[in-house]
């Protein structure tokens, strides 16, 4: 980026702001009035090592091969294009051997959180010594995220060997199926295969879109894992919560365990009629499992959990907000499933395993701080319930004087709903836009914005860059009085850039 005020000093201080993290003060000075149990339980886990986001590959050739694949990926059905079947995917898991059958998978769905409780998840079972596979979507900077082992995003040059071990049976089930395997589809198959030959011990799978023809369906999850239902992409999946827990359903299989999160009284009656319908047993958070207790603490929080076999004190966790305590208590039950505890097993796991699990999480782009002096958060919210939450985390956790607001969104999604969310948090909100080809433009963006916030809180950038800069600067007109910071949001996709810009500036 060119050198000039705003923005592009932005990355001076990142030095500075790890070793802040490594030292563990990560939140604002008001706030590090904390249990001393977290500051004990943070130091036996440490920050992660290094970013959990891979850039990209330094050598020449392997960056190279990766940009090749890419651009072939790039060649199929977008993930917004979508035939509702499974029948290609199976087809190329019959040709491969059905890798997915090589290891046991907790199958994790619903509207919001998957992704992060997949994380969760990943990380309780590290802990106990077992070696995972994690798919999630959609990728916050590079596509080699969305297929994991043992915790760590698989290396680029795995992952261009996987494609083209695939490749050759991609290419016999597309020329004998109608259409050719989407992107998504050819992912998962790779990841699939990747986990098999690893092999891992568990398989954690977060679907795509819905549950029933997702392509990660071939799976027959022993553990399935429901996150909260809202309403998204209502044009596939239903316009109620009832409706869409019809699809989201279809990762429930016969005989499995369904860890439900909280629902809507219309999605848990559809999904609970779904359980018993295949004989699965079904643990619901707030009756078998959920939140006892929950503080604000430095750099996160500190959390009781009731899991199904007992009950875990004393844990940290460096996530903010409500929604990741929640998240959290799903993540332990299904674990907790997955190793066979409860009911007839009334057991507890390990409290200082999980403890140290807990301590150890991340989930990039998820109310992650990536700047101080102002704070500057990244958080995915693409959705008015995932707004909610957030705009509730960002109020809780920080306690903003001021709070500058940088939104750009994908068309289609429900941009009024977002905004209407954020409105009493935002002083201000820079609208912008993403380089995707499905990003709204910031204009139109901007029409929304301005009626809800009304003209003169509305600036309009179209520039991510300039839009980032725009709101640090507004953000630095209170850095006197030390309470103003910077929320951007409105799509994974926007979070994944603007956190390019400040980790390279």
């Amino acid at each position: 980026m060119p050198d000039r005020d705003g923005v592009d000093h932005l990355d001076d201080s990142f030095d500075e702001f790890d070793q802040i993290v490594a030292q563990e003060s990560d939140r604002d000075p008001d706030l590090a009035v904390i249990e001393a149990g977290s500051r004990t339980l943070r130091a036996q886990a440490g920050p992660p090592t290094g970013d959990p986001v891979p850039s990209r590959p330094q050598d020449p050739e392997v960056a190279k091969a990766l940009l090749e694949v890419e651009q072939e990926l790039g060649t199929r059905w977008g993930e917004t294009k979508l035939e509702p079947s499974v029948s290609r995917i199976a087809a190329l898991m019959d040709v491969l051997g059905e890798p997915q059958r090589a290891y046991p998978s907790i199958h994790i769905t619903g509207t919001n959180g998957k992704t992060s409780t997949a994380r969760m998840v990943e990380a309780l079972l590290n802990a106990f010594e077992l070696r995972t596979g994690r798919y999630t979507s959609p990728h916050v900077q590079s596509v080699t995220e969305r297929i994991s082992l043992d915790g760590a995003p698989i290396e680029a040059e795995r992952f261009v060997e996987t494609y083209h071990d695939v490749k050759p049976y991609v290419e016999m089930v597309d020329a004998a199926e109608e259409y050719r395997l989407s992107f998504f589809e050819v992912l998962t198959g790779m990841a699939y295969a990747a986990f098999a030959d690893a092999p891992v011990d568990v398989a954690v799978v977060e679907v795509g879109m819905g549950g029933t023809w997702d392509a990660t369906n071939v799976i027959d999850g022993t553990v399935a894992v429901i996150t909260p239902i809202s309403l998204d992409h209502t044009d596939r999946l239903g316009s109620t919560p009832g409706e869409i827990a019809q699809e989201k359903g279809g990762v429930i299989k016969q005989g499995a365990t369904v860890i439900l999160a909280q629902q809507p009284v219309d999605a848990a009656q559809v999904l609970l009629k779904k359980a018993v319908e295949v004989d699965a047993t079904v643990a619901r958070e707030g009756m078998e499992f959920g939140v006892v207790s929950r503080e604000v603490a430095v750099g996160g929080q500190m959390l009781t959990l009731r899991g199904v076999g007992g009950e875990y004190d004393g844990i940290f966790l460096p996530l903010y907000g409500a929604h990741m305590a929640h998240n959290a208590a799903v993540a332990l039950a299904a674990v907790e499933a997955f190793f066979g505890v409860g009911g007839e097993h009334a057991r507890e796991l390990d409290g200082d395993t999980v403890r140290r699990a807990f301590a150890s999480v991340t989930s990039p782009g998820r109310m992650e701080v990536v700047r101080r002096s102002p704070t500057v958060i990244l958080d995915a919210a693409h959705n008015p319930a995932g707004a909610r939450v957030t705009a509730e985390a960002v109020t809780e956790a920080f306690g903003f004087s001021r709070l500058i607001g940088v939104v750009a969104a994908s068309e289609g999604k429900d941009v009024r709903g977002v905004l209407e969310a954020f409105e009493p948090i935002f002083a201000e909100v820079v609208v912008t836009e993403n380089t995707s080809h499905r990003a709204m433009g910031a204009d139109e963006l901007a029409a929304v914005a301005v009626e809800v916030f009304g003209a003169d809180r509305v600036q309009v950038e179209p520039r991510l860059d300039d839009a980032l800069e725009a709101a640090v600067t507004l953000a630095e007109e209170e850095a006197e009085y030390g309470g103003a910071g910077v929320l951007v949001t409105g799509s994974v996709i926007t979070v994944g850039e603007a956190r390019l810009l400040f980790k390279r500036g």
